[in-house]
């Protein structure tokens, strides 16, 4: 058993620096002489020098190796590549691909609030906004790499010249990207060389307490169509798992149930207005019988996008408040 003492005095000893113990292998060749009866001193006895030899011998060199080796690297948290798929984020940094002249740096873009660039993982492509124009492209995911197997497929809106500058670094952040990571809860997408391009936080999911105004309906006829000029459908959830708002003509309630991206109303419960304005009550009826054939609610910065069992669109709608 090694005693509290001897225990002290070899932790004394690990700590002292690698001079002293330097100095202590010097001693090592006195010890080596006396085992090769050279050593001027009267250690006669051949058999015991060399045992208590070798074992001092040992006994320098292993605190020297324990002392002298360079320290372990503390290790740095570099992330997790869990799966992409059904996840949903917004844009919260952007970068250049190359460094700015004169300084270095990545050129950073400003993220504007309104107009958050999206990105949502699902049903093996990556879709969302750049800030402007609405795109979409298969990918695949292994071990934290990332590919894309085609070109993005994408509107061509125009907007603000800042808007398309700052969506043209967008896309080519996305497209440019060969791995990602999740750090800190946030999704990083990586340059081959390493270098973040982008960063999202997680797009929030829950819609109670939320408000929006619709921009497109589905009219029941195989196509996602705008609203009837001057019209205005909105949409509210309430904490209670009550839905109301606005048809175009009518107000109306439903119970709602969501569970992460589920979303089901029961049958709506409509006032009884008529309205005079042209194809605005054909336009409301397309709206409850939308709100009937959600399955699906895919939140994308300030857009929600409802949809059937199958992932047809019934409704595309936009924020109107502040919400979480």
């Amino acid at each position: 058993m090694i005693s509290t003492t001897q225990r002290m005095t070899r932790s004394q000893a690990l700590a002292q620096p690698c001079a002293t113990l330097h100095d202590r292998s010097a001693n090592a060749s006195l010890v080596i002489a006396a085992m090769k009866g050279t050593h001027p001193g009267p250690l006669a006895s051949r058999g015991w020098v060399r045992g208590m030899g070798l074992a001092l011998l040992a006994s320098i060199w292993s605190l020297s190796l324990t002392a002298c080796s360079s320290p372990r690297p503390t290790p740095v948290a570099i992330g997790s590549t869990p799966a992409l798929e059904n996840t949903a984020w917004v844009l919260a940094d952007l970068r250049s691909s190359t460094p700015a002249l004169g300084t270095g740096l990545q050129t950073r873009y400003p993220v504007t609030p309104g107009t958050e660039a999206t990105l949502a993982f699902a049903q093996g492509r990556a879709s969302g906004s750049d800030g402007c124009n609405r795109f979409t492209v298969p990918f695949a995911t292994k071990d934290g790499e990332l590919t894309w197997s085609a070109k993005p497929a994408s509107t061509r809106m125009a907007c603000s010249p800042e808007a398309m500058e700052r969506g043209d670094a967008f896309m080519s952040a996305l497209t440019g990207a060969s791995g990602y990571r999740v750090l800190d809860g946030n999704l990083q997408l990586l340059a081959p060389d390493g270098t973040v391009r982008a960063t999202f936080t997680p797009q929030a999911r829950s819609l109670a307490g939320t408000a929006w105004r619709a921009q497109a309906i589905n009219n029941g006829k195989g196509g996602v169509v705008s609203l009837v000029a001057d019209s205005t459908v909105t949409l509210e959830f309430g904490a209670d798992g009550q839905a109301s708002g606005s048809a175009g003509c009518n107000r109306f309630t439903a119970a709602y149930r969501a569970d992460g991206e589920s979303l089901r109303f029961q049958s709506a419960a409509a006032t009884r207005r008529m309205c005079a304005a042209e194809g605005l009550m054909e336009q409301e009826q397309a709206f409850l019988n939308a709100l009937n054939s959600v399955a699906l609610a895919r939140r994308q910065g300030e857009r929600l996008e409802l949809r059937t069992a199958g992932g047809a669109l019934a409704a595309i709608l936009e924020r109107t408040n502040a919400a979480p």
